[in-house]
């Protein structure tokens, strides 16, 4: 019960905090593409199953292998691009603690 709060606290919850802390006037706007990086779970389509309760998604789907990872990481730097390498990079973060809580 825990591992699932946890994972969606940091997908749902963290992004809004983030968002109204740090971006107060548009924090709305910031909230939307932080959850829209979400997206990148369409990866798990490629797998089969689907869903597997019991596979860690780091660096099994595409879009969340180390490369991946690492792109997302460049992505903080520049600040047109800051706000949505925080999102993936908080997705990827939800997703490694969903592995060391299997």
């Amino acid at each position: 019960m825990l591992q699932p709060l946890i994972h969606y606290g940091i997908h749902l919850i963290v992004p809004l905090i983030i968002a109204y802390i740090y971006f107060k006037s548009k924090w709305k706007l910031a909230y939307v593409i932080l959850l829209s990086t979400m997206l990148i779970d369409l990866d798990h389509l490629l797998a089969m199953p689907i869903f597997d309760p019991n596979r860690c998604s780091i660096n099994f789907h595409p879009l969340h292998s180390y490369i991946a990872i690492g792109i997302y990481i460049v992505l903080l730097l520049p600040k047109k691009t800051r706000l949505l390498g925080l999102g993936l990079c908080l997705h990827i973060l939800a997703d490694w603690v969903d592995c060391l809580l299997m």
